[in-house]
C-alpha cells in the first residue's frame, strides 16, 4: 500500500461534490478546437496587421486581442476534460459560458454591423455567418450542459485542500475586480467606455472586449470564492496561456496603442495580474504540503 502519509506527495483533489458530466465535459472540448482554430486565425491575421473578423474594425487590434484570448484559454477548456468532479473545472467552465452567451447576445444585438447583413467580399461574410451559427450553437449547448449539470445529484465538496494563502486573496479580488468592472462598463455603456480603450474601436468592438474583461473577472473572483487550488486547475493552465497570447499580439500591434494613457498603463497591470495569477497558482499548488501556507 502507498504511504500517503509522505508530506511532499500532492494532495488529491477533496472527493465528493456532483461528478462532472459528460456534456460539460464535451462541451469544453468542442469550445477549446473551435477557439484553437477561429482564435489562431484571428490572432494570426491581426499579427500581420490586416483586420479580419465577423464585423468591420477600425483596428486589428481588437479581433486579434478577441483570437489571442480564445487561444490562450484552449490549453485550460481541454484540461477540463480530465476533470472528475464539478468543482474542479467550474471556476473555468462558468467564464466560458459568459464568452459564449455574452458574444451570441452582443453579435446578435448588432447584427446589422455584422459582414452577412453588411455585405462585403465572400470571405468575411462567410465568416460572419459561421460565427453566429457555431456561437449560437455553442450556447445552446451551454445552457443545456449547464443546466443538467447542476441538477445532477452529489454530494458536498470536502474540505479545502490547497487553501489561497491569506496575502494573495486582496490582490485576487482587486485584479478580479478591475476586469469584471471595466466589462460591465464596456457592455452597459460602450459609447462612454470606448473613450478608455487606448486604441481605436467601434461599439460591437468595445462590447466584445466586455464580454471577455467581464469573463476574465469571473473566472478570478470564482477561484477566490472557491478559495482551494485544487479546485482551479484548469483556470491556472488558462490564466497564464491568455496573458501570453495576448501580450504577444499587444507587442506585435504596439504602433496602434496609445501607452502614454493610463488605461494603458493599467491594461499592462491587468494582464501581468493574470500571468502571476496562473504562473503563482501552479507554484503554490507544486509545493509540498508542509510547505503550503494556510488561511
Amino acid at each position: 500500500m502507498a504511504d500517503t502519509s509522505d508530506p511532499t506527495r500532492p494532495e488529491p483533489v477533496a472527493a465528493g461534490g456532483r461528478p462532472l458530466t459528460a456534456g460539460v465535459a464535451m462541451l469544453a472540448t468542442a469550445v477549446a478546437v473551435v477557439s484553437v482554430l477561429v482564435g489562431g486565425l484571428l490572432a494570426a491575421v491581426a499579427l500581420t496587421g490586416h483586420v479580419f473578423g465577423a464585423w468591420r474594425s477600425p483596428e486589428s487590434l481588437t479581433p486579434g486581442l478577441i483570437g489571442a484570448a480564445m487561444l490562450g484559454t484552449a490549453p485550460g477548456l481541454f484540461a477540463v476534460a480530465r476533470a472528475r468532479a464539478w468543482h474542479e473545472a467550474r471556476s473555468l467552465v462558468r467564464p466560458m459560458a459568459v464568452v459564449l452567451v455574452g458574444l451570441f447576445t452582443v453579435s446578435l444585438l448588432d447584427a446589422g454591423h455584422l459582414y452577412m447583413a453588411r455585405g462585403g467580399s465572400i470571405v468575411p461574410v462567410l465568416f460572419s455567418l459561421g460565427w453566429l451559427f457555431v456561437l449560437g450553437t455553442l450556447c445552446v449547448c451551454a445552457v443545456i450542459a449547464l443546466a443538467r449539470q447542476y441538477l445532477t445529484p452529489g454530494r458536498p465538496p470536502g474540505p479545502r485542500g490547497a487553501p489561497l494563502p491569506g496575502w494573495s486573496k486582496p490582490a485576487l479580488a482587486v485584479l478580479g475586480s478591475a476586469w469584471l468592472g471595466i466589462g460591465t462598463g464596456l457592455l452597459v455603456r460602450p459609447g462612454f467606455w470606448a473613450g478608455f480603450v487606448p486604441w481605436s474601436v467601434n461599439r460591437l468592438d468595445a462590447q466584445a472586449l466586455g464580454v471577455w474583461a467581464l469573463a476574465l473577472g469571473v473566472g478570478v473572483l470564482g477561484a477566490l470564492a472557491d478559495d482551494d487550488l485544487g479546485r482551479t486547475g484548469p483556470a491556472l493552465t488558462a490564466l497564464p496561456g491568455t496573458a501570453v497570447a495576448v501580450t504577444v499580439v499587444l507587442a506585435c500591434r504596439a504602433s496602434a496603442v496609445d501607452w502614454s494613457s493610463g488605461p494603458a498603463l493599467c491594461l499592462v497591470a491587468m494582464v501581468a495580474g493574470l500571468l502571476l495569477a496562473g504562473l503563482g497558482g501552479r507554484a503554490l499548488l507544486a509545493r509540498p504540503l508542509a510547505a503550503r501556507p494556510r488561511g
